[in-house]
């Protein structure tokens, strides 16, 4: 299984005039883009996801405020990720199971591999283990 894992990109401006960052796939994005959604309006402290993927690899990236990440594999390892900066991404590999707490009034961008298919989606954490 693949293993999530930080992203940095490049953040090009500075205070006086703001900042920029692009992405593009197969680059800072380690597939193809088929779909990207966002959250946002999240209540303080809510946490949503609750599932896994079979197939579907997916970017997350906090444009506001701060998402707090557990993933769990299917050794039951827990993994713990932070993200506060729209410059940096989780990677997020299929097979993890995932919940994102939200903080702060956080807008979330999630970019992903595949288009909506609910077969993707393993929604049962005793069924994912």
């Amino acid at each position: 299984m693949k293993k999530p894992y930080i992203i940095e990109f490049k953040k090009i401006g500075n205070l006086e005039i703001g900042n920029l960052i692009a992405v593009e796939e197969t680059k800072e994005i380690p597939f193809t883009i088929k779909r990207s959604f966002w959250t946002y309006n999240i209540p303080n402290g809510i946490t949503r996801g609750h599932h896994a993927h079979y197939v579907t690899e997916q970017v997350l990236i906090c444009m506001r405020g701060r998402i707090v990440i557990e993933i769990i594999d299917r050794n039951n390892e827990k993994m713990y990720f932070e993200l506060n900066e729209p410059n940096y991404g989780l990677y997020l590999p299929p097979d993890a199971w995932h919940t994102m707490t939200y903080y702060e009034d956080a807008i979330q961008l999630v970019l992903a591999s595949e288009f909506y298919d609910e077969n993707d989606y393993i929604r049962d954490i005793n069924n994912f283990k």
